[in-house]
């Protein structure tokens, strides 16, 4: 009988277990990226009273005679089912769709979350709300490029100071198109003035002239070619290229009034503000030689004055996408993400943190979208994935069994009080 009575007592701690992962499963139904928890009963040791016995001759085989001890809690697993997306419409607010873990840092230790609740500190750090730490990833060197290749550890912090931050780009191509007159005289001339910038941002208004219309002699120029043009840039009264510097040459069109020479030709420009010289592509392909007015325009410059940073925007990979006031719009950085072999092996921290464990594997970092991670929902918040119906329904469950196993500790009380009683 004793037991029996034993058996009841363990029973009832490990329905106390249970209810209490059933009760912080529905403490946290509303906790951003909550995974929710589920306890796995089983039994105790057993009492041999009589060991198996093999077949004889005569004699069939008897089963062993047991009587269990108990139960115990043998695991509490977690459920890394995906929780539902919920907008919020903030653009710091972040959401992973699929596998994977956002990696935030204090400096010195790298924590793991599904919380996506990340902000904007007063240095332009991105940081997890709750507790100031930063979130991990890829910085962009000033062309905008992002190397996914470089390790991730605690001091690769993401900043985007808005308001603070300043880009400039510096030219390197500018597009032309429209015509130069098929019937143009050797005299006749068109220019077309672009604005371009240098490393410093600072501007240059460089002309471009058409001259010197004239069929080319024999044996010279592109095969198919009817006619040529020869060009001069200048900024200013300073010249900066022209058709016989370098690998430039004159334009060759041909009987369609097609450019078949020369369609991309080189400018360099030496800045008198301390930038570097630099040497800009003047792309002419879209110019034809028809018989039609002259009218040479520019369509595209790639650089941009200096601007501040207003805004970004996060794409599902990861990048973010610098806005700045000047129109220019590039990466400065991309979100790192980490997968574990195990996740279920992740302990626990509080604060919608996790940290690896012996069983949970190494983390396996890369950008969203790639290696088996999940992609990135910028404005939406993982909700908890703790079904309420279940629990409820385990939660009778593990009431009534509660409540069963609290009858064999009285019912045996009351067998134990008749023995004593027997004396009498």
């Amino acid at each position: 009988m004793w037991q029996a009575m034993l058996s009841g007592v363990a029973s009832l701690k490990a329905h106390q277990i249970k209810m209490n992962v059933i009760g912080n499963n529905i403490a946290n139904i509303n906790t951003i990226g909550f995974k929710s928890a589920r306890a796995h009963f089983q039994d105790l040791l057993s009492q041999t009273l009589r060991a198996a016995s093999r077949p004889s001759g005569v004699l069939g085989g008897t089963n062993p005679m047991q009587v269990g001890l108990g139960v115990k809690v043998g695991a509490i697993d977690i459920m890394p089912l995906q929780g539902a997306l919920e907008l919020t419409g903030r653009s710091t607010d972040l959401a992973i769709q699929g596998n994977g873990f956002f990696m935030l840092s204090d400096g010195r230790d790298i924590q793991f979350t599904r919380d996506g609740a990340f902000a904007l500190d007063a240095n332009g750090f991105l940081v997890h709300r709750g507790t100031g730490w930063k979130v991990l990833g890829w910085k962009a060197d000033p062309g905008g490029l992002i190397d996914t290749n470089q390790a991730i550890t605690a001091a690769s912090v993401l900043q985007f100071p808005v308001g603070s931050q300043a880009a400039v780009r510096q030219t390197s191509r500018v597009q032309y198109t429209g015509n130069l007159n098929a019937n143009a005289v050797s005299t006749d001339s068109f220019s077309a003035t672009v604005r371009v910038y240098d490393a410093l941002g600072g501007a240059h208004d460089i002309k471009l002239t058409f001259t010197n219309r004239q069929n080319p002699p024999a044996g010279s120029g592109p095969a198919g070619a009817i006619m040529s043009w020869e060009w001069s840039a200048t900024e200013g009264s300073t010249s900066v290229g022209d058709f016989s510097t370098g690998s430039n040459s004159r334009l060759y069109f041909d009987a369609s009034g097609k450019l078949i020479g020369g369609t991309t030709q080189q400018i360099t420009i030496t800045p008198t503000n301390g930038a570097p010289p630099f040497t800009v592509t003047l792309d002419l392909a879209q110019i034809t030689s028809l018989a039609a007015e002259s009218v040479v325009q520019p369509v595209y410059q790639d650089g941009f004055p200096p601007g501040t940073l207003q805004e970004f925007a996060i794409g599902i990979d990861g990048t973010i996408q610098g806005i700045f006031s000047n129109g220019l719009s590039r990466p400065m950085g991309r979100i790192a993400l980490s997968l574990f072999p195990n996740p279920m092996g992740l302990e626990r921290l509080g604060n919608n943190m996790w940290r690896q464990t012996d069983n949970s594997g190494l983390p396996q970092i890369g950008a969203p979208t790639t290696a088996g991670l999940g992609e990135i929902n910028a404005g939406y918040l993982e909700q908890s994935n703790v079904d309420l119906g279940s629990e409820f329904a385990d939660m009778i469950v593990t009431q009534r069994g509660f409540q069963a196993n609290t009858r064999i500790v009285s019912v045996v009380d009351e067998l134990l009080a008749d023995v004593v009683n027997m004396k009498r």
